[in-house]
């Protein structure tokens, strides 16, 4: 377990699942989702600066680092279900968000449904799940070609035998490399080729690439109403996710604000936290 200055973890019951918390800080509760291929320390640099003013639970996602990893339940509705299962077993009536990645789109997706239970969300690096259809989207697509490697049964091989590939997939593209130690990403990586977790990882993207992707681009959530003041910080130098995608998105959303962030990558909370824990006050209050 990483180990990070006023952290203590702990386990909780929740929608069939034991799940890890890492948690730090005292005042109104913060719930931290981090994404893909990371768990709650992907949170290190961000917990220090914001602990002294908000309680900070960052749980680790189904699957991924000391949560349980089950055969089953990676569509990423589930992995909504298990966020405000979390809710209730934590006795949080309402709770701001920060959400990065996958943890990002799940909090769009709890947002949705169930609005009375968030007061702000910020999410960093991934667009809201009412994407767009355009040529440049479209041209753009070739960058998500780690995804169907991912879902393959290569996608597993690669994580059970070279678990250093994690660490080499963070800081490819990184604006900023020195965010990470070789410790960081040893330790991401490591926890991924456990084979559960591993298999965990191929699950998250082939429900999403089989079933979840096309629901999507015919506009299962389009038409959508963000009810919860939404704040998307993007680093533009993101090397999976192009800004085409973030084109129109708040049109007509009056919930959502959007702001691209230069010389900052995907990994957004490592690469630039002191920006992500100014924007996360300015939004949280």
């Amino acid at each position: 377990m990483p180990h990070v200055d006023g952290v203590e973890h702990r386990f909780v019951e929740a929608n069939g699942l034991r799940v890890h918390l890492a948690e730090a800080g005292a005042g109104d509760p913060v719930i931290l989702l981090h994404g893909w291929p990371q768990h709650w320390a992907s949170w290190r640099h961000v917990i220090p600066l914001l602990a002294h003013d908000y309680r900070l639970i960052c749980p680790d996602l189904r699957g991924f680092g000391w949560t349980d990893a089950p055969a089953a339940g990676y569509e990423k509705e589930r992995l909504a279900d298990d966020l405000l299962a979390l809710l209730d077993v934590l006795a949080l009536e309402r709770v701001r968000v920060v959400g990065h990645d996958w943890g990002g789109w799940v909090a769009f997706l709890a947002a949705l449904r169930a609005p009375e239970r968030f007061e702000r969300v910020l999410v960093l690096n991934i667009p809201p799940p009412w994407p767009r259809i355009t040529l440049a989207n479209a041209l753009g697509s070739w960058r998500f070609w780690y995804q169907w490697v991912l879902a393959s049964g290569l996608g597993g091989v690669l994580l059970r035998r070279y678990p250093r590939l994690v660490g080499r997939a963070i800081v490819f593209g990184a604006s900023r490399p020195q965010a990470w130690t070789r410790e960081d990403l040893d330790n991401f990586g490591e926890v991924l080729s456990e084979p559960r977790r591993a298999r965990a990882s191929v699950l998250l993207y082939r429900t999403f690439l089989q079933r979840e992707q096309l629901a999507v681009l015919r506009g299962r959530y389009r038409g959508s109403d963000l009810h919860v003041r939404t704040h998307l910080l993007f680093g533009v130098d993101d090397q999976a996710i192009s800004t085409s995608l973030l084109r129109g998105v708040d049109r007509g959303v009056e919930a959502l604000t959007v702001e691209l962030v230069p010389n900052c990558a995907h990994f957004i909370a490592e690469e630039r936290p002191e920006l992500v824990a100014e924007r996360a006050r300015t939004l949280f209050g």
